[in-house]
């Protein structure tokens, strides 16, 4: 009964992993600009002797779902909702190209423009700006200021709205990137809606639901492999008695 015990833990493993997702996504139900993350898993036969009766399941790369997340009115001027297909350029912390769609964005102590702690870019680097009185990003991603004390307003910098056909990939730290690591190119056509946030596009009711059916699974899992172990406990039993 082994065989039974092996199959039943490999589905339990994926439930386990599976689990780990689903409770992710729901701590993140909040989170501006998160992106969920979907488990995936194929059956694999057991090659070997024998018939090929016997099946595991295996867990495939988890991949995450980009669709746009709803938009939420803050009127703040350094919040930013981007078009469909759009994302902001940031730094991770090996300075290497990532990509987000969180559009809260904060001027830190050096005057960098920063999202979640990282530099945003413009298509030539940082953007730290001077002191100013006031502040508006246009459609386009032009940063213009008010200088303290009044006077003409200046254009500082363009935010890089970037786009891409490829596959993108989520890293431990939240951030997207290209299947190949390359950088996306700017899209002209890309545009912000400022004083406005793009939030979670994680369905908290779908996410819990998905939850509580991941939990029976693993209970199944968790019996059979207790009904695999009565059954070779009971064999060993007649092997013995014959004995």
């Amino acid at each position: 009964m082994e065989k039974l015990i092996y199959t039943a833990v490999s589905g339990a493993e994926l439930n386990n992993t599976a689990l780990r997702v689903s409770a992710n996504n729901l701590a993140n139900v909040s989170t501006a600009g998160f992106k969920a993350d979907l488990e995936q898993a194929q059956s694999m036969m057991v090659t070997g002797s024998g018939f090929r009766t016997r099946y595991q399941a295996q867990m495939t790369p988890v991949t995450t779902d980009l669709s746009a997340g709803p938009i939420m009115d803050t009127g703040r001027n350094l919040d930013v909702a981007l078009s469909d297909g759009g994302y902001l350029e940031v730094l991770d912390q090996n300075g290497e190209p990532a990509y987000t769609r969180a559009g809260s964005l904060e001027v830190d102590g050096d005057g960098f423009l920063t999202v979640n702690g990282r530099r945003v870019q413009s298509d030539v680097g940082d953007i730290q700006l001077p002191e100013f009185a006031d502040i508006e990003i246009g459609p386009d991603g032009i940063i213009n200021l008010v200088p303290l004390g009044g006077g003409v307003i200046a254009e500082e910098a363009r935010i890089k709205l970037a786009s891409t056909d490829q596959i993108l990939i989520k890293g431990k730290d939240g951030l997207l990137r290209a299947e190949n690591l390359e950088p996306l190119e700017q899209d002209e056509q890309l545009r912000l809606r400022t004083g406005a946030l793009e939030g979670s596009n994680v369905n908290a009711v779908q996410e819990m639901i998905k939850t509580m059916n991941i939990s029976r699974q693993f209970e199944m899992n968790i019996k059979m492999m207790q009904a695999a172990d009565e059954l070779a406990s009971s064999g060993n039993k007649l092997v013995g008695g014959r004995g």
